[in-house]
C-alpha cells in the first residue's frame, strides 16, 4: 500500500499516439504494488475537459490552433498540479502524455510541468516506437493510416520528431521490441535500482536559464 508519510512514486510515460503507452499504463495499475493513479492526457481528454475544447491537451503538432493554446498550457498545469497533489497525499501516479512544443508560438509546456513537480519523486520514460509499427497500430484501430505506397501523413510525421525534443529522460524503452509487460518490468527494475532520478530536475532547471 502507499506510504502516506512520504510522496508516491510518479511515472511518466512520454511518446507519440499509438507508441503504446496506454498498454503499459494498464499493466502498471494492475501489477505494481499499491494503489497506482491514472492521471494522464487520455483521462483528461475522456473525462474531464469538455469535448467542445477537444483535441485541448491533445492537440498535435504544427500550430494549427492557436486560439486554443493558452487555454491548454493551464490545462497542463492543472493536470501536472493534480499529479503533484495525489503524490504529496502519498498515492503513486502514472501519467501518459505525448509533449510537444511545436505550437503556434513555444509555450514551454514541460519545462513548466516539470517545476510544478519539483522535490517530488519522478521517473521520465521515453516510449519509442517506429513510425511504420504506429502506422499499422493505426490502421488496425481505426481501419485507416496508409499503406507502403502511400506516405505517411506530415501530422504523424511531426509527432514522431517533436515528442522526444529535447531527449531528456530517465529510462527509454521501445515498444516495438518490449511488450507492455516488459516495459513495465523495465520501469520496475528502474525504480528499484537505487538511482535517483533526474530528468526532471534537469527540465526544471532549464527554467532558471531561460528566465
Amino acid at each position: 500500500m502507499a506510504q502516506m508519510n512520504q510522496p508516491g512514486q510518479i511515472v511518466i510515460l512520454n511518446g507519440a499516439p499509438r507508441s503504446g503507452k496506454s498498454s503499459i499504463v494498464k499493466v502498471i495499475q494492475e501489477t505494481f504494488d499499491g494503489p497506482w493513479m491514472n492521471l494522464g492526457v487520455d483521462v483528461f481528454k475522456e473525462y474531464i475537459i469538455p469535448k467542445r475544447y477537444s483535441p485541448a491537451i491533445g492537440l498535435r503538432p504544427g500550430g494549427e490552433a492557436p486560439d486554443l493554446e493558452p487555454l491548454i498550457v493551464v490545462l497542463y498545469a492543472a493536470m501536472y498540479e493534480s499529479v503533484a497533489i495525489h503524490s504529496r497525499l502519498g498515492l503513486n501516479v502514472v501519467v501518459d502524455v505525448g509533449h510537444h512544443d511545436n505550437y503556434s508560438i513555444p509555450r514551454g509546456i514541460l519545462v513548466d510541468s516539470a517545476q510544478r513537480l519539483n522535490g517530488l519523486p519522478v521517473l521520465f520514460v521515453g516510449v519509442r516506437c517506429p513510425i511504420e509499427i504506429i502506422m499499422e497500430r493505426r490502421c488496425k484501430t481505426w481501419g485507416s493510416g496508409g499503406s507502403a505506397d502511400e506516405p505517411v501523413p506530415e501530422p504523424i510525421q511531426l509527432w514522431q520528431r517533436e515528442v522526444h525534443d529535447p531527449g531528456i529522460y530517465d529510462l527509454e524503452v521501445d515498444t516495438s521490441l518490449l511488450s507492455p509487460e516488459e516495459c513495465a518490468e523495465e520501469i520496475q527494475r528502474r525504480l528499484e535500482d537505487g538511482m535517483r532520478p533526474s530528468a526532471f530536475e534537469r527540465l526544471a532547471g532549464m527554467i532558471e536559464k531561460e528566465g
